[in-house]
């Protein structure tokens, strides 16, 4: 059965923590499945992890529903939730609904996510209305990397701090049934998780939230590095490369194929084919 965003504040509630991860297709979706991961996030930093962009902004709605649809397809029990590229809701209301209602109908998700705060509250609160769930996300928006400066801590000072528990009362407020935190103090992680009765999930905002999410190719080791704040629990590019190379070298020295790999033709259907003088 197919987690419900309800199922997230219950388990907020309960004290269980949640667990999220990203994937972008329907391999990883499968074991992301096995691995009974609450949360798959088919999340825009595919930009960075698989379209070979160096940000998400080049990600365009159609890169979205196209990943989503192949995540859709492996997982039956995970809540899948797609982002909402750059520019597709911070638009108007109706484009908004449009953008994201593609990513629902289409693309096979249950909820989106969006970036932001205030400016995006009545996006949320209309998406919500129509039926469409939404989760929030503040601190670094890599959306807004290039005002931001760069990929850095955020909420710092006492006035962005504020600016923040202020966003995630409005987000709350406007129907977002949960909240990503991103590269924020953890004491700051905790003061919102505490204020809020929807959940939060931390990236790089430390172990108060109420769940945590990771960029799968990050803990995989699929990433040339991986941020301060994940953990790599595997190295797939050592393991990748290694049967790569044993492939090539193997092909070059004439030992594969071998006649273990290979199919045979009958031998009456052969010596036809060599009696044959049209060929």
């Amino acid at each position: 059965m197919r987690l419900r965003t309800t199922a997230l504040k219950e388990m907020k509630l309960a004290g269980n923590q949640i667990t999220c991860i990203t994937a972008y297709d329907y391999q990883m979706a499968l074991l992301v499945e096995e691995a009974s991961i609450e949360v798959i996030l088919v999340g825009d930093s595919l930009g960075n992890t698989v379209l070979g962009y160096d940000s998400t902004i080049p990600v365009t709605l159609n890169d979205m529903i196209h990943h989503t649809k192949a995540v859709a397809r492996a997982s039956k029990s995970s809540l899948i939730v797609a982002d909402m590229p750059f520019l597709t809701y911070n638009v108007t209301i109706e484009e908004s609904l449009r953008n994201a209602g593609r990513l629902i109908q289409e693309g096979g998700a249950q909820a989106v996510k969006l970036e932001g705060g205030k400016p995006v509250a009545n996006v949320i609160r209309k998406l919500t209305e129509l039926g469409i769930p939404v989760m929030g996300h503040l601190g670094l928006t890599p959306q807004s990397v290039h005002q931001m400066g760069g990929y850095m801590v955020q909420a710092r000072t006492f006035d962005q701090a504020k600016n923040l528990i202020e966003d995630a009362q409005i987000l709350q407020e406007s129907g977002a049934f949960a909240v990503v935190l991103e590269a924020v103090p953890s004491e700051l992680a905790k003061l919102v998780t505490e204020r809020l009765s929807i959940p939060t999930i931390g990236i790089g905002a430390g172990n108060y939230c109420d769940g945590q999410i990771q960029v799968i190719n990050d803990i995989l080791g699929f990433s040339s590095h991986s941020p301060r704040h994940s953990k790599q629990y595997a190295d797939i590019n050592a393991v990748v490369l290694n049967a790569l190379n044993g492939y090539a070298q193997e092909v070059r020295d004439g030992k594969f194929p071998t006649s273990k790999e290979s199919s045979y033709i009958d031998s009456q259907v052969l010596n036809d084919l060599l009696a044959d003088k049209d060929l």
